[in-house]
């Protein structure tokens, strides 16, 4: 049976390309003979229920232990009634358990008299009639919210110090986020912000991406079963793209090998995988349109808007900084500093923000097209100039993200232009105060900067001129564009302030300088 890359729920070896799947755990089994109570934690599509479910069938088939990986996701429908949600959990653990484990490993019954306490009365009876310890993996523990979420992990926690003949000797609880990060919306709070109901986890631990050897190993896969090779360019540039995030990884690859280059005696290349990743951007499949979603949460905001604006990130709590690292939107950089986690979601996220301003564009003609469908950076020049002057005020009020408003409508813009065939690379760190955008359209590259002369601060100018210099020398180009948005309360109207100005810097490059 041929194999495939997995973009769709947990890998299975006869059917997917995978690596051994529990090599990207630290070593649980120690927490295990502790009769340890942790949690795993990693952001959607890392792998994680693949890797324990392996772990819970090697336990098993060890002789040690009874263990088997379950689901709380069903009890979600029920977060203010937590005596339904004990029903439906309970049944669902049912099912799953008869499928996983054999008849002599399973409960004999589920214990349902007590409600608020039917997770620990069955979890206890199961343990006492169990001929080996029970490790039990709760997978999707944080699709629970309220009151049922507290309830479960305080049942566990309540049974906790009867293990192992009388409850699950070791329990592990599956997620997204630590348990802090838990939502509850009782007493006034968004997250537990502690790990009080669940205050008997020894460890936390998290899933890491792939290296790029894994990376490499798992395309080897594909090469031995089909003959068609991946080239190392197109390896390399897969994990520089993706920094190791399974999810990606897979659908590059599956993009190539599936659509574009079916035919496989044609090697994949550094060029196939650069234009997977353009697929995949402007398509906003499932994961990335999930990490979207997670731009209006006003803890993620305050951090990600800054970064995009390579602004400093201020007095942000420490617990937020994890959470967006959690995530995986964000990681901390090996020079120090907070960066976006790899070079996809780098693209994704300010292009999912410029979605609302972009909708409410109004129709703009080409004409910075010439007739033979080349772009006329002088045309494109009038085009914005034209099109800031009708509509930049209005549109500069459609984002919520208000720092970065100049940013965000004016890439709003260049989508619109490089739809006909082009790209838009983006560039920006935190601390730098500015973006840099290449656009690159046939044999046209035009290298922005996009400064914003901001409350009580100094004209940006001078520094802009020097950063965008230092920008078109890496991209290879003696001429571009620096944006200056004057975005001060006492700013001259905009008829007036609008202008154009072409300054030739001592390593004779010509900077068009563009005040709006």
């Amino acid at each position: 049976m041929p194999r495939w890359f997995n973009t769709a729920g947990p890998c299975q070896e006869d059917i997917h390309y995978m690596l051994p799947p529990t090599t990207r755990l630290p070593d649980l089994e120690g927490l295990i003979q502790q009769r340890s109570y942790f949690v795993v934690h990693a952001p959607r599509q890392t792998g994680k229920t693949t890797a324990m479910l392996a772990l819970a069938q090697q336990l098993t088939a060890s002789g040690c232990y009874a263990s088997v990986m379950v689901s709380v996701e069903v009890g979600s429908a029920f977060n203010h009634d937590p005596s339904a949600a004990e029903l439906s959990i309970l049944g669902s653990w049912r099912n799953t358990i008869d499928i996983r484990l054999p008849k002599d490993l399973q409960p004999t019954a589920w214990v349902y008299e007590e409600p608020g306490q039917r997770i620990k009365a069955s979890l206890q009876a199961w343990a006492q009639v169990s001929p080996r310890p029970l490790v039990i993996f709760i997978d999707e523990i944080d699709s629970l919210q309220d009151q049922t979420l507290i309830s479960i992990l305080r049942q566990l926690r309540d049974g906790f110090p009867n293990r192992p003949e009388n409850f699950p000797s070791s329990v592990g609880l599956i997620g997204l986020r630590d348990v802090r990060d838990y939502k509850v919306a009782s007493g006034g709070k968004e997250r537990l912000n502690t790990a009080s109901p669940f205050n008997i986890k020894v460890s936390s631990i998290t899933l890491r991406n792939f290296n790029a050897a894994e990376v490499k190993e798992l395309y080897q896969q594909h090469t031995d079963e089909t003959g068609q090779i991946f080239t190392p360019q197109a390896t390399a540039t897969a994990f520089d793209l993706t920094q190791g995030q399974p999810w990606l990884v897979n659908a590059l690859a599956k993009e190539v090998v599936e659509k574009m280059v079916k035919d496989r005696n044609i090697p994949i290349t550094h060029e196939h995988i650069l234009q997977a990743k353009e697929i995949l951007i402007a398509r906003q499949d499932t994961h990335l349109d999930s990490l979207a979603e997670r731009l209006r949460e006003p803890r993620i905001k305050a951090i990600i808007e800054p970064i995009l604006a390579g602004l400093e990130l201020g007095d942000i709590p420490n617990d937020d900084i994890q959470f967006v690292i959690d995530l995986g939107l964000c990681k901390m950089h090996p020079q120090g500093g907070l960066a976006i986690a790899n070079p996809i979601y780098r693209e994704v996220l300010p292009r999912v923000l410029t979605v609302t301003p972009m909708a409410s564009l109004p129709m703009i003609a080409p004409t910075w097209l010439t007739p033979e469908g080349e772009l006329n950076i002088d045309g494109l020049l009038a085009a914005f100039i034209k099109f800031w002057r009708q509509h930049g005020e209005p549109l500069l009020r459609s984002t919520s993200y208000h720092e970065i408003a100049p940013h965000i409508v004016l890439m709003a813009f260049l989508h619109r232009v490089v739809n006909g065939g082009g790209t838009l690379e983006r560039e920006y760190a935190i601390g730098s105060d500015r973006m840099d955008l290449c656009l690159r359209y046939k044999t046209v590259t035009l290298g922005i900067e996009l400064k914003v002369w901001r409350e009580k601060k100094r004209d940006p100018q001078t520094a802009g001129i020097e950063q965008l210099e230092s920008y078109l020398a890496r991209l290879g180009l003696d001429q571009g564009w620096l944006f200056v948005f004057d975005r001060r309360n006492n700013a001259l109207p905009m008829e007036e302030r609008l202008s154009t100005q072409v300054v030739n810097t001592q390593n004779k490059r010509a900077i068009t300088v563009i005040r709006a």
